[in-house]
């Protein structure tokens, strides 16, 4: 998945550049130690990214989430399966009570907005903790997409995703998984029901904001949502 290509992609890199110093050495560098300098470069420029966003009077995502939101997207970028240099957080770990949606604009290294964002109805009550991939389970889905078209649907305005990870969300299309607006996305929800209100599976967002986060993110820019469960499971994965 996303961790394997990044792990491919530099590795492929560090040995045509390392190449002719490890042949004419004796000694051979371990696959893992390899691993460790390219998981240390990495998080050495994703650190460099988040320590220079300009928060533009939001609060900034958490290091950990945006950590692996900025390595996926390079790869996706690499990739052409995302064209724009916007990148959409959604931390999955936070309170629904929370500002847990982030899009950033990458090129000018500035947050453009901060939001409210709904998980599933069967993914949790006011924390998220359960997810999947299944029609009709009305649970969210973790990790990478791309932003697709836009459509006006029950909803109002509303843009279709394209799931990019098999197995884990590549079924946002069939289950209809997309970005609207929602009334039950506002402090007002939260104020009368202790928490925010829950849709089918889509990441949700306030109805004031909707059609202009959905048009700065349209057309192949880069959505993840994070949760550490499944990060803790891909890195476990990576290293065994």
């Amino acid at each position: 998945m996303i961790y394997k290509s990044i792990l491919a992609s530099v590795f492929m890199f560090f040995s045509f550049t390392s190449s002719e110093k490890v042949i004419n050495s004796s000694k051979l560098i371990p696959t893992k130690r390899i691993a460790a300098v390219v998981k240390s470069s990495f998080d050495a420029k994703v650190e460099m990214v988040y320590n220079t966003l300009q928060a533009n009077q939001f609060e900034l995502p958490k290091l950990e989430s945006f950590t692996e939101a900025l390595k996926g997207f390079y790869i996706l970028k690499e990739k052409g399966l995302i064209k724009k240099d916007i990148l959409t957080l959604v931390d999955f770990s936070l309170s629904s009570n929370t500002k847990r949606l982030w899009v950033i604009d990458l090129s000018k290294n500035v947050v453009l907005f901060q939001s409210l964002v709904a998980h599933g109805r069967n993914t949790g009550e006011e924390f998220a903790n359960s997810f999947s991939n299944s029609p009709e389970s009305f649970k969210s889905s973790l990790g990478f997409y791309a932003t697709a078209e836009v459509y006006n649907g029950k909803h109002g305005l509303s843009l279709k995703l394209d799931g990019l990870e098999k197995g884990l969300n590549d079924h946002a299309r069939e289950r209809a998984v997309v970005i609207h607006g929602a009334n039950y996305v506002s402090d007002s929800f939260i104020k009368g029901n202790k928490r925010l209100g829950r849709s089918q599976g889509c990441p949700a967002v306030p109805v004031e904001l909707a059609a202009e986060i959905i048009s700065v993110i349209k057309d192949k820019s880069c959505l993840y949502i994070y949760h550490p469960s499944i990060n803790k499971a891909k890195e476990e994965k990576l290293i065994s």
